[in-house]
């Protein structure tokens, strides 16, 4: 496959300041089409949905269901556009159907979908991620949930040991052992989280509140000898943004190293997306130091379900042919995911990060400044391109802090901006994403909406008083 050109057009990433271009209003928006179609969904599938985040239960009323997307705006079914900040929770990374990667796909599926051997997209995809990350070798499969599940196995392979430490809030995929709550003690082994899984599933699970050092040198203190791995998010997304302390994963990496475990730095959301070469690229390539295994996903993908777990070569070397522990997927490495994937690294320049940091500065600002203005408590977070705002005073050093936020006050701002027709995560606890597809006009949209939104939250958080 030949080098991909950069695109030119309203692709091109721009550098002029961010100006006014009005508020859009207020109006109630028809949702007729998506209410039948989720009516409908409802009869076939649990919830209605194929991921229940999507099914609005937060902040309730109807999901939106989307028939297309360009560039920053999704347009449902009624006709609504919307400026859209979840971006597919974060794989957007050029904004939708950018038009070298919509070129790429479609010359990818004309020459076949599938094949279940191997191909040159999946090598070049390979070495790109190789460039651009600590890892030596990688394997893909075709989710984030594969790659936290392949990468606890090969650690517990490697290692001989069967402990694993997570932290409370950070999520990793439906992974049985990492679907687990935190037992009665900081060195008590976890419960399950969820039904569906036994307890068998979680035993070997220990559960840390995040941020905290004490916790984790009294962890391997007590276990030290029996722990395979303690697997992180680089920098948490899914309890809303939190990032680590300074040199929290630098304490983390040498503490594992000390006792002869493997640091699993979780990256699907980050990587590639909080930098060009992901968390690490703020913290681990300034620091000098490694994970000992990588998860990626999202961005990687370009949008197609596609993922992969790498680190360095000796423990890689431990995965089936060449070692022996077992992994295998009929879809992994497929030719359109990787292309798809491929195409949105080689795109993915300094300027595209650039684009997206100045157009989340914008938003992430002019957010605190609408909630300060309706004397809302709130706290701003970020890590690289991507923000979380929880509404509740900060600093949020972990999960007990983001669970302070208001449910009733992101319901009430969730709506009003969606009627501006700013579409945000349907739930407090996420992070919130721009692509360089966001221009003037998108930015502006969501600039607008915020005064609103923030009065909103006021509104309802007053209520709770």
């Amino acid at each position: 496959m030949k080098p991909v050109t950069r695109a030119r057009s309203a692709w091109r990433t721009r550098r002029a300041p961010f100006r006014c271009l009005g508020d859009n209003g207020g109006v109630p928006l028809d949702t007729a089409a998506s209410a039948e179609l989720f009516a409908r969904a409802r009869a076939v599938t649990p919830g209605g949905v194929n991921s229940p985040v999507r099914a609005f239960n937060a902040v309730g009323g109807t999901p939106r269901f989307i028939r297309s997307a360009a560039g920053a705006w999704l347009t449902d079914h009624d006709g609504n556009e919307y400026v859209d900040l979840i971006c597919s929770w974060g794989p957007m990374l050029l904004g939708h159907a950018h038009p070298e990667v919509m070129a790429a796909v479609q010359t990818a599926v004309a020459r076949g979908t599938s094949y279940g051997a191997p191909t040159e997209p999946e090598v070049e995809l390979a070495e790109e991620i190789v460039a651009r990350t600590p890892v030596e070798r990688v394997r893909f499969v075709s989710s984030g949930t594969e790659a936290t599940m392949s990468a606890i196995r090969l650690a517990r392979g490697f290692t001989g040991r069967d402990v694993v430490v997570k932290f409370a809030g950070c999520y990793h995929g439906h992974v049985d052992p990492l679907l687990a709550s935190a037992g009665s003690g900081l060195a008590t082994f976890a419960v399950p989280g969820t039904p569906g899984v036994p307890a068998s599933s979680t035993e070997l699970t220990l559960v840390l509140p995040y941020n905290d050092r004490t916790a984790v040198e009294q962890v391997f203190a007590e276990h030290g000898d029996r722990i395979a791995c303690l697997i992180t998010e680089a920098a948490p997304g899914n309890m809303g943004v939190v990032p680590p302390e300074a040199g929290f994963n630098a304490f983390l990496a040498e503490t594992c190293t000390k006792h002869g475990a493997l640091f699993v730095s979780d990256e699907v959301m980050t990587g590639f997306r909080a930098s060009r070469q992901g968390q690490w690229g703020l913290d681990g390539a300034v620091e000098g130091w490694r994970p000992d295994l990588v998860t990626f996903g999202k961005v990687m993908g370009g949008g197609f379900p596609a993922a992969a777990f790498g680190g360095r070569a000796d423990v890689m070397g431990h995965l089936a042919p060449e070692g022996p522990v077992y992994q295998a997927g009929t879809l992994s490495g497929n030719p359109v995911a990787t292309t798809a994937g491929l195409t949105t690294l080689r795109l993915a320049t300094e300027e595209v990060y650039d684009h997206v940091g100045r157009a989340a500065d914008v938003v992430k600002t002019a957010a605190a400044e609408a909630l300060t203005a309706a004397g809302v408590s709130h706290t701003v977070q970020s890590t690289g391109t991507m923000f979380s705002v929880f509404l509740t005073e900060g600093p949020v050093r972990d999960f007990d802090d983001a669970s302070r936020t208001s449910a009733a006050g992101y319901a009430a701002f969730f709506h009003a901006m969606l009627e501006r027709h700013v579409y945000l995560p349907p739930s407090a606890y996420e992070a919130w994403f721009l692509s360089s597809a966001h221009d003037d006009r998108a930015v502006q949209t969501v600039v607008d909406a915020l005064p609103h939104a923030a009065r909103a939250a006021a509104a309802a958080m007053g209520g709770e008083a």
